[in-house]
């Protein structure tokens, strides 16, 4: 059974509040039956420093990655991961990260292809619970397995391959959501282990950065903020959302589908590093003037 919503104010003003948390929120239910937390950082060493007391490490590279291919791990491997880390269908799951949330989000959204119902962010991640001075635990915790149903992976409701992006282009609102600079065609040196032939964005695209729906802090901005921020983007919209590797792209796909409620918002997990790499894909350089 789900666990009760955060009553905080702030969420209660976003189209699904059910999907946050706050630090005290969730310091006040560690040890709740039905609860599982997971940290999912970009720096997978941070948990070995210091975690939430209870929470378990979910590897983006090396737990939800297929080994072979670039694609996800398939719905066996899944179900194999969420046993073996204690987690059942039914539970409250909290994930939080480093980063301001971007591989949290980038592991709620696999979630998501797999149907797990009940997901949520803690809202500030990693850095919020530490700002607070919270427990931390070195301990990795050893729960017993569970027998996770084997749900089968659902990409269409979230999720566009770069075949229909070349087939629709036209058709869609693209939203380049990494950096004016790497909108503009300036190289990133962020991403050294993804490296591309060619710099731009695909035309069309609209260019908001990720980092316009967070403080600092790494905590979500207000309602009002948000709403201002992706004003000339219409609830009717074909969204697709991208930027070099998918992380920052989930994160603005959380935005926009369970802060703003906008109805169809898919990322192109492919990203940057897929069409910035392939054999005659048009590229646009420099800012245009649909972009904020």
């Amino acid at each position: 059974m789900p666990l009760p919503l955060d009553p905080n104010p702030q969420f209660e003003q976003y189209a699904h509040p059910e999907r946050l948390v706050s630090a005290s929120w969730l310091s006040a239910r560690l040890g709740t039956p039905g609860l599982r937390v997971v940290e999912s950082d970009e720096d997978s060493l941070l948990y070995d420093i210091g975690h939430i007391p209870g929470a378990v490490r979910i590897d983006w590279a090396k737990d939800l990655n297929d080994p072979q291919i670039r694609d996800y791990i398939d719905a066996e491997a899944f179900s194999e991961l969420m046993s073996r880390k204690g987690i059942a269908r039914d539970d409250t799951v909290v994930v939080y990260g480093d980063k301001s949330n971007w591989w949290a989000a980038f592991t709620l959204w696999i979630f998501e292809l797999f149907g797990h119902e009940d997901v949520r962010i803690l809202d500030g991640g990693r850095d919020a619970w530490m700002a607070e001075e919270r427990d931390t635990s070195f301990a990795v915790p050893e729960y017993g397995p569970t027998a996770y149903e084997v749900a089968k992976r659902e990409d269409t409701p979230s999720r566009i391959f770069v075949q229909e992006i070349c087939e629709r282009r036209n058709d869609l609102q693209l939203i380049d959501v990494r950096s004016a600079e790497e909108y503009a065609g300036l190289p990133n040196r962020e991403y050294p282990s993804a490296p591309v032939s060619r710099f731009g964005h695909i035309p069309g695209a609209r260019n908001i950065s990720w980092e316009y729906s967070t403080h600092a802090n790494g905590r979500f901005r207000s309602i009002e903020e948000l709403k201002a921020t992706f004003a000339d983007i219409s609830q009717d919209d074909d969204i697709v959302v991208y930027c070099q590797v998918g992380e920052r792209a989930a994160h603005s796909w959380f935005v926009l589908k369970y802060l703003l409620g906008y109805p169809t918002v898919r990322s192109y997990d492919g990203g940057w590093v897929e069409w910035g790499n392939m054999v005659r894909m048009p590229v646009a350089i420099g800012v245009e003037e649909s972009s904020s």
